[in-house]
């Protein structure tokens, strides 16, 4: 549970001498301390990048992949897991959104375009054949890609479902919580989150207030962000189903796969929820596999970049778990748009029981920020993958020189310190 965040990213800045000044940008969010560790991960990794041609980096895009994650020195410090795989999505990411802004394209819209052969071709099978094969993720894409079309213009027309987590923070005094629910409602948002941890009996109190607040067909989800041991999760809840919650949000460590099987019999039917802190596509295959979750959170910064969410994506598609995204923070939801848009109409060609997570929260520092409108993501047009951010806003935030550091505004020194650091390669 982060009961001090300090909303931060590790910003990266892919110049080019591309005659109009193209470059790619990418970052990777934290919550504060520690930022600067992935920083100088990224600065190490980047040798695997610095001096590419972007047809290069296109030509084989698992390859260019591997090459980052398969740094034989840098795995010992994974492999492909913590701040590593963080700088490895930095990378990644800004690497794909270059390349889509020279496409002209936005990212979803460069992926939807791709063949399924194009497609798999992203994808590093090590690890996960024995449960997503090749020819197997081929024949998956191959079977909805004719209807392609139908479901591009549909997201084009309505966006893509979105929920909402703005009312549930933990900390809010109970006449907030009902506003920001009745508002919520009056935005077009159908499926409210909650956070959940704190106290049993409190938490019940609070998700109370936010059923009666928004009636008995509203969705509502509640998150546990890891606090509860595996029994306390299953005590919990039995308390929590009072309130007929759509899914319990990692309610257990994101390693523990059994756990989570364990919580999802002992629960049922109130569903399981995971994927923020899941941490590589091995993981997301054992919990598939195990059926161990009924809700796939994929999250684009902890997973390593646009590659290695295909496969995840494709994994799911293959058991048959819906994907809702996991957003919020600094660029989330500018990120997970593309990969929620993209999912529906190239991979799991389905909208039931999807939808993805929306804050409304620092979008203003971005060149292209998210629009959600009725409850849903407006399809983004502008080439790139969205993360880009305003240049006064970098100049402001970027830790230590910062004007906002300057003038004593910010905490120095503090957990926000760290909160926008950026390595230009």
């Amino acid at each position: 549970m982060n009961r001090d965040p300090d909303y931060s990213a590790a910003y990266v800045v892919l110049e080019t001498d591309h005659p109009d000044g193209i470059a790619g940008h990418g970052l990777t969010f934290t919550t504060g301390r520690g930022t600067e560790l992935c920083v100088e991960a990224i600065r190490l990794l980047s040798e695997h990048v610095v001096g590419r041609t972007v047809e290069d980096i296109a030509a084989d895009m698992a390859g260019f992949w591997r090459s980052i994650v398969g740094d034989s020195q840098m795995r010992w410090l994974g492999p492909e897991k913590g701040v590593v795989h963080l700088a490895t999505a930095a990378l990644v990411n800004a690497a794909w959104d270059l390349y889509a802004k020279i496409e002209g394209k936005p990212l979803w819209k460069l992926l939807v375009d791709m063949t399924p052969e194009q497609l798999v071709a992203c994808i590093d099978f090590r690890y996960i054949e024995d449960a997503l094969s090749q020819s197997e993720a081929t024949e998956l894409l191959q079977r909805v890609a004719a209807s392609r079309p139908a479901r591009e213009d549909e997201m084009l027309r309505d966006g893509y479902p979105a929920y909402t987590t703005s009312a549930g923070w933990l900390g809010y005094p109970d006449e907030k919580i009902t506003a920001l629910a009745r508002q919520a409602m009056e935005a077009g948002f159908r499926h409210i989150k909650m956070k959940v941890g704190a106290d049993t009996q409190s938490d019940l109190r609070r998700a109370r207030l936010l059923r009666a607040a928004i009636g008995p067909e509203l969705g509502l989800m509640l998150d546990a962000n890891q606090v509860w041991g595996v029994d306390e999760a299953i005590a919990a809840m039995q308390v929590l189903r009072e309130v007929d919650p759509w899914w319990i949000e990692e309610p257990t460590s994101p390693d523990d796969v059994l756990g989570h099987k364990r919580i999802r019999e002992a629960i049922a039917p109130v569903r399981v929820a995971t994927g923020e802190h899941v941490q590589n596509r091995v993981m997301f295959k054992q919990l598939l596999q195990a059926g161990a979750i009924d809700f796939c959170q994929i999250d684009s910064c902890r997973l390593g970049g646009v590659n290695e969410v295909i496969a995840v994506l494709l994994m799911a598609a293959k058991f048959g778990v819906p994907v809702c995204p996991h957003a919020g923070g600094v660029g989330l939801c500018e990120y997970v748009q593309h990969l929620a848009i993209f999912d529906y109409i190239a991979v799991s060609a389905s909208l039931d029981n999807r939808m993805c997570e929306y804050v409304d929260h620092l979008h203003e520092h971005f060149v292209d920020p998210v629009h959600v409108l009725h409850g849903r993501y407006q399809a983004p047009s502008q080439p790139g993958y969205s993360a880009e951010m305003k240049p006064e806003s970098v100049a402001a935030y970027s830790f230590p020189d910062g004007g906002e550091w300057a003038t004593g505004s910010r905490r120095a020194g503090g957990p926000a310190a760290r909160a926008l650091t950026t390595p230009r390669l």
